[in-house]
């Protein structure tokens, strides 16, 4: 049903969002620091993870942005900024776990260690109030009523970039994560790497 209506859209304009989403998926922002810390601070897997983590809250963002339910949160200035303050209290505690770490994280193993990173990324997304906010500007430009429900189309092209931004983000992660390897998994200036990342990130969510 969704893929029927993204079929109306014409291929020009389907390509010209893709191409937009590729290039925004690739410009570094918060996602894909948050995932490039957790690859320095835990590895490759770790830093694959995460960018599924944060991929799953721009879903969560992209649910809401279908049902309405964005538009109602982007009208409320004080809810957005509650979020926006948990967020940035949220990486500020996993900059200071990360910088108070002893040596380097242990490899993710079994199944209790990837579903944190995945959650932690999660987590990170859901309190960043500005997924919902793009979402809604920049989806709705390729539609039009003639295309299908509006609904389907913001639901299939956001699913395209959700998935785009997923990879990508990932891949982001595995780079960063043998980076850490080859600086050395021991060495402690690792940690407080992802620690200093973390906590610009959460500066820079409170700034903007």
């Amino acid at each position: 049903m969704i893929w029927d209506t993204l079929a109306n859209i014409p291929l020009p304009q389907l390509l010209a969002f893709t191409g937009g989403a590729l290039v925004l998926n690739v410009a570094p922002g918060q996602d894909v620091v948050f995932a490039s810390a957790c690859g320095i601070r835990s590895g490759p897997r770790a830093g694959a993870l995460a960018g599924v983590g944060v991929g799953l809250g721009v879903l969560f963002h992209l649910m809401l942005a279908t049902i309405g339910l964005g538009a109602i949160i982007a009208a409320h200035p004080e809810a957005l900024s509650v979020i926006k303050y948990a967020g940035a209290a949220y990486l500020l505690f996993l900059a200071w776990k990360s910088w108070h770490a002893t040596g380097a994280a242990p490899e993710v193993r079994g199944v209790s260690g990837p579903w944190r990173i995945i959650r932690s990324g999660m987590v990170s997304n859901l309190l960043n109030p500005k997924p919902v906010l793009f979402l809604l500007a920049f989806l709705p430009q390729f539609t039009r009523p003639e295309y299908g429900p509006i609904w389907q189309q913001i639901l299939g092209l956001g699913l395209m970039f959700v998935i785009s931004g997923m990879i990508v983000t990932a891949l982001y992660g595995v780079v960063a994560g043998y980076a850490g390897q080859v600086l050395g998994k021991r060495m402690g200036f690792v940690n407080k790497l992802a620690a200093v990342m973390f906590a610009a990130l959460a500066v820079r969510l409170v700034a903007r």
